[in-house]
């Protein structure tokens, strides 16, 4: 299928853009990247996704897909036949990637983007407290899913290492502000080691942004409150 084929709405430091970009790679499909730029909305993303506004969008042969983990579901029914299957074939395991995707973006990463936000240090170790917990979540989560591979989807990347794999770049920026190590091999052994695995992926290392260009722009849109 040629590039002019499938082209996807987004912006590279977008974690929920990734999650595409990264299921397009482990597909081998080759596609156009659309960048938006910071603080404007193209008219081709407000005719494509008239809804929410929102990037990702996903367009093949010109119709949209919209929202991060719908596009990743239907690039693995679209392209089946190459590579990895991204969601388990199990129902029962495929409830559960769909489950722990979900917390992942409601709770866990919603806590993540407040601690950019915080402004005194009781609002920040409140956060950290918040984060670990989940980490100690999807710690137990990784084990149970992975059954002793080194993916939460076994021997490959699948659709809820992507879910949470999106985030590890913003994870280390919120490291670097906290001065904290929030993903702590001591704490979380199985979770380091897949986030590990995950960014040496080489359909995830040429799409995870720089941890100091990304820490530059998340001083854009999230200044520090004044003091």
């Amino acid at each position: 299928m040629a590039s002019s084929d499938v082209k996807l709405i987004g912006a590279w430091a977008s974690p929920f853009v990734m999650r595409p970009r990264i299921a397009l790679n482990l597909k081998s499909v080759p596609y156009e990247f659309l960048q938006e730029t910071f603080g404007s909305k193209s008219e081709l993303l407000l005719k494509s996704n008239p809804v929410h506004k929102k990037i990702p969008v996903l367009l093949h042969a010109d119709k949209p897909v919209c929202e991060s983990n719908i596009i990743v579901e239907y690039i693995d029914d679209t392209w089946s036949s190459s590579g990895p299957s991204l969601l388990p074939s199990d129902p029962y395991d495929r409830a559960m990637a769909r489950f722990w995707a979900a917390y992942i973006d409601e709770k866990w990463f919603v806590v993540l983007r407040s601690f950019l936000k915080a402004g005194g240090e009781e609002e920040k170790k409140s956060v950290i407290a918040q984060l670990e917990e989940g980490n100690a979540f999807l710690e137990k989560a990784f084990i149970d899913c992975s059954k002793g591979k080194p993916f939460f989807n076994g021997d490959n990347i699948g659709y809820l290492d992507i879910a949470l794999g999106c985030f590890l770049a913003w994870l280390r920026v919120t490291e670097l502000a906290a001065s904290h190590k929030i993903l702590d091999e001591a704490k979380t052994p199985s979770l380091s080691k897949w986030a590990e695995n995950f960014c040496n992926d080489p359909a995830v290392k040429p799409v995870m942004p720089e941890t100091a260009k990304l820490a530059e722009f998340a001083k854009k849109i999230f200044p520090r409150p004044e003091a």
